[in-house]
């Protein structure tokens, strides 16, 4: 049987374009950025906020806590009627996911008291901003609108409780009786008037932002009322945990037309339980 002649050039020739093929492929892999495979080519995504879910609102404050801040609750006979002040009122919201807030009232002999707490869970739907970046900068607007008074460090300076705004003052505070939520009077009824407290006291007193609760939180204590009109005052807690703002506010009201509500009690009640809630959110 006669055999095939070897032509060693067809082989040659076989290898030579087998071996350009392969070589352009994987050129061509290194010039075309579109292999996800490849580093650098995956678009960096933002960090997600710690917070993907919000607490039942009218659960989170106890009922000592609501004793103190509402003391009218302890005055409701009816025990019924009693529960439900409790409870408190939902806030109306369409995404318990974002929003919630709930909110009190209880009348008493003394005065009537308001306290709303509300919780928002920012989310950010830029890519490129963090849930938290996103909520650090929702907050920086609501303490901007809040128009805190620069710290004042003069040892002459004053706040001026009695003044409509709640702003400092460089006047004498008012010597106006204040009233406490159980109707025992805290300041000085005499016609003379009573000693200037010290500049660190009032100082203490005025709206500014806090150090001691969340990543960032700021007061507001506002007086209103002007005139004759029993004075109400105000005063707003608001911070920010993560990609979560809580605005707490409490109202107090008194029944007698000349009685000042507190600012020292009110301001100490609110920051304890925006101490609590941030608690309650961290645990």
């Amino acid at each position: 049987m006669q055999r095939k002649a070897y032509v060693p050039g067809t082989v040659a020739l076989l290898a030579a374009l087998l071996a350009a093929c392969t070589s352009g492929s994987d050129e061509g892999g290194r010039t075309d950025n579109s292999n996800p495979g490849q580093p650098g080519t995956a678009t960096a995504v933002a960090e997600p906020g710690k917070y993907r879910t919000l607490p039942q609102p009218c659960g989170v404050v106890g009922h000592d806590t609501l004793d103190a801040l509402l003391p009218g609750i302890r005055q409701i006979t009816d025990e019924e009627q009693r529960q439900k002040a409790y409870q408190g009122e939902a806030e109306l919201t369409y995404n318990t996911d974002r929003k919630v807030g709930c909110r009190w009232k209880v009348e008493s002999a003394a005065a009537t008291d308001h306290l709303s707490v509300d919780f928002e869970r920012v989310v950010s739907y830029d890519s490129a901003v963090s849930d938290d970046t996103q909520a650090e900068q929702l907050f920086a607007r609501l303490e901007t609108a809040a128009d805190l008074p620069a710290p004042r460090t003069s040892a002459t300076a004053d706040f001026d409780t009695a003044s409509p705004s709640g702003t400092p003052s460089k006047t004498a505070p008012s010597t106006a009786p204040s009233v406490s939520s159980s109707g025992a009077p805290s300041g000085s009824a005499s016609g003379s008037a009573s000693p200037s407290p010290s500049a660190s006291a009032t100082t203490d007193l005025q709206p500014r932002t806090l150090d001691d609760v969340g990543d960032e939180a700021f007061l507001d204590d506002q007086l209103g009322g002007p005139g004759s009109t029993a004075k109400q005052r105000t005063v707003t807690v608001a911070f920010r945990t993560s990609n979560v703002i809580v605005t707490i506010r409490y109202e107090e009201q008194p029944t007698t037309v000349t009685a000042v509500p507190d600012s020292k009690e009110m301001q100490d009640r609110a920051r304890k339980l925006a101490a609590q809630l941030d608690d309650s959110l961290s645990g």
